[in-house]
This record gives structure tokens, sequence and C-alpha cells, in this order.
């Protein structure tokens, strides 16, 4: 059966060659064009990968993804950032956000990034379900519900972020290099820059509690990737 793939776009030309590019490769493409109607189209169309433009009209990039998660909605989102807005890249990967690539992009690009989300959460939620919670510092991760928590305060994680504490877990007190997070947790095919793993490492310093000047658990080594305190 096709992968579906939701676009939501309002620039009718952009998701016009969205949609003709995903269908020559092989997807079925449905188009949303507002942002306030898009979760209507995600719960009738139940897509397997969503392609979210930041800028939308009736309701922005930004609140959808964030409302997409708080509904438990874990469906891969590769967000369209404009060209040079670091800011946006930052935001969208901190609200739930799976990957993002700039405006103009390449066909080329798109679809080995689509890919690899696919590849890489075909069910994340059915995956993680046979996983028991564990422990980093004083934080607990239940993977069947995506939660962290640490003392009364608790966080949403994204696959992503979830995919990496779980790996971190394995593997504490290894360095692991950033090629090799982004291998592991993003796809060999990844077209990306360590970039998008050091800001991940961000938002996920913040919910472990991690000072981003001193952190105790998620520490950088320098000039190779991290390690988590065994």
């Amino acid at each position: 059966m096709k992968a579906k793939v939701l676009i939501v776009e309002d620039d009718a030309h952009i998701a016009l060659g969205l949609e003709e590019v995903l269908k020559s490769d092989g997807f079925e493409a449905a188009v949303c064009n507002r942002g306030d109607k898009a979760l209507a189209a995600v719960e009738r169309e139940r897509p397997q990968l969503i392609v979210l433009d930041v800028m939308l009209p009736g309701k922005s990039g930004y609140d959808l993804c964030k409302e997409l998660r708080a509904k438990k909605i874990t469906t891969p989102i590769l967000m369209l950032t404009a060209k040079g807005q670091e800011l946006d890249k930052v935001v969208g990967l901190e609200l739930g956000a799976d990957d993002y690539v700039t405006k103009p992009f390449g066909v080329r690009e798109l679809l080995a990034r689509i890919h690899a989300l696919l590849r890489r959460s075909v069910n994340p939620a059915s995956e993680a379900a046979d996983s028991a919670p564990f422990r980093i510092g004083g934080a607990t991760i239940d993977p069947k519900t995506f939660q962290l928590r640490r003392g009364k305060a608790v966080e949403e994680l994204t696959a992503k972020e979830l995919k990496l504490l779980q790996f971190f877990h394995a593997h504490a007190g290894e360095v692991l290099s950033r090629d090799r997070l982004l291998n592991e947790v993003w796809g060999y095919n990844y077209l990306g820059t360590t970039r998008t793993l050091d800001q991940v490492i961000v938002q996920l310093r913040k919910k472990l509690g991690d000072a981003s000047d001193d952190p105790k658990h998620l520490l950088t080594v320098h000039g190779v990737g991290y390690r988590l305190r065994g």
C-alpha cells in the first residue's frame, strides 16, 4: 500500500509541485491550504507523514505542530522553513517536528528526507510500547506515553527525542559521534547537517533539567559528539 503524505501549504504553486513530485515517487498525496483546517485533514486522511509549512492562514505551522503533539498524534512532521530563518528550525523542532527543509529546496533532498523519516518511524508508538520506563538522572522516561517526568513536571517527547534518549540509555558512558547518532536516529540516508542533532540535544537538556552551560547528563565531547553520563 502506498504511503500517504499530507501537504499543508497555502502557496498553490508549491503545493501542486509537491503533490506532483510525491505522486511521481509512488506516494499518495493530499493537500490542505489552511492551518485551521489541517487537524481535521490529518484526522480524515490519516497520513503517514505531514509536510508542514510554517506560515499558514488561520493557524501557524508552529501552533498546528504543537496541537498535533498535544493530541498524541505522532505522525512524522517535516517542516518547511524560510531560508536563513534559524529560529524557525529551532522552534519547530522544540514543538515536535521531526525534521525540516529550507525553501528553496531540491526535489532529491526533499524525497530523501521523507523516505528517511518514514523508514525510521514506521510506527514509533507501537515500537516503544514494548519498552519499559527507564531513568536518566532524576527523570523517568516512559516510552509508552512519550513522556519524561521529573519531579512534578511532565514533558512531552517527540519520536526523535525518545529514540535519542533510548539510544543514549542503551549506550550510557560511551562517547557517541554525531554521525553515529544521526545514522541511528535519522537514518543512513539523512542529508541534513549535525545542527539538527545539536538543536534536539538542547531541547532534551532542558527537559532533563540540565543547565545549558554545565550539563550533568548529556555531556558534549568536543570535536566528536555526546556522552550520557553513566
